[in-house]
């Protein structure tokens, strides 16, 4: 019979592998991705938002605001593998880990870049992670009343306010987390995004979401830094539900104390 205390080390050495792993897979950005622009200030069109560009922010900021009951009650209910209230990912129920999609804004905390592409009547984000597209609308259209809910919303529609791009969105779906540490939201977000090109390779991203079923007045981000990749373009980068499906089986369970028959 193995020794119990045995197990209980070689659990715990993988939980610290598995938060290792984890964190420099889906948290941290990889330092051997592109080359980030750099050198003295050159002219820019601040209404040119063209580009790969790549943050490392976690969240909206360090703390939300007061959460209403119903917000209280699914934020107890998530268990993120993050931050003080995380635990091991085989006694979570990230939805991440079942490969559903990370839905937005969360799928900016995940250190992973976007590119920004301009048509005539979108701007796209593309995101490396699941190779996602997101479209913002900037052909003059009203959000939707009464909108389906979507993982990245259901409509986004931006304008310019001075050299501010401006996008509202609007119809989420409330599987989705905002953020890694399992902050909730509910079908009734309203998100709202400000975009300001600092400088050729800054852009400044300041979001705000609108959600009094959730939280009990509006969560303002702190400023978000995203730098411009130069020379980087957007990859193949998947969750595959059956490498995922292994993972679990070989390495998360076994870290959360699970242990195959």
């Amino acid at each position: 019979m193995r020794n119990p205390f045995t197990r209980t080390l070689t659990a715990v050495f993988l939980v610290l592998i598995v938060s290792s792993i984890a964190f420099a897979q889906r948290g941290r950005p990889d330092p051997r991705r592109g080359v980030q622009s750099s050198g003295p200030s050159v002219p820019h069109d601040p209404h040119d938002l063209t580009g790969v560009w790549r943050g490392n922010a976690q969240s909206l900021s360090k703390e939300p605001p007061p959460m209403t009951v119903w917000g209280k009650e699914q934020f107890d209910a998530h268990k993120p593998s993050y931050g003080p209230r995380g635990v091991p990912p085989a006694l979570g129920n990230d939805p991440t880990g079942k490969c559903d999609p990370l839905g937005y804004p969360r799928i900016l905390f995940f250190g992973r870049p976007f590119e920004m592409i301009q048509t005539k009547d979108r701007l796209l984000q593309f995101f490396e992670w699941g190779r996602v597209l997101r479209e913002i609308w900037i052909d003059g259209r009203e959000l939707p009343k009464d909108p389906d809910p979507k993982w990245l919303g259901n409509t986004a529609v931006g304008k310019w306010d001075g050299d501010t791009f401006v996008v509202d969105t609007v119809g989420f779906d409330e599987r989705a987390w905002i953020d890694h540490f399992g902050n909730p939201h509910s079908e009734d977000m309203h998100l709202q995004e400000r975009y300001h090109r600092l400088d050729r390779d800054t852009l400044e991203i300041v979001v705000t979401i609108d959600d009094p079923k959730t939280y009990t007045k509006p969560w303002i981000s702190d400023k978000l830094t995203f730098r411009l990749q130069a020379n980087d373009r957007i990859r193949e980068d998947f969750c595959v539900p059956s490498e995922e499906e292994s993972f679990n089986q070989g390495v998360r369970n076994p870290a959360g104390g699970v242990f195959n028959k």
